[in-house]
């Protein structure tokens, strides 16, 4: 499993989480895009159970995230 992907993941998520505090919605939707299309190149190059599953909760917070973004706007 590469650590380092799902920590610049989590970097990701934290700095999304970060820009929804503050009323950011514009910027929180960008940096969604962008740590969406890590998470689907990380998606497409693996095929091992564990990261699978890692990524599928990356995907479920995400879906989380998105619909915070959108009751902001």
């Amino acid at each position: 499993m590469d650590a380092t992907k799902f920590d610049e993941l989590k970097s990701g998520v934290q700095e999304i989480i970060d820009l929804i505090a503050n009323k950011n919605a514009k910027d929180a939707n960008n940096k969604l895009v962008e740590v969406s299309e890590e998470l689907d190149e990380l998606l497409d190059h693996t095929d091992e159970d564990e990261e699978l599953r890692e990524i599928s909760k990356f995907q479920v917070l995400l879906n989380q995230l998105q619909q915070k973004i959108i009751s902001l706007q």
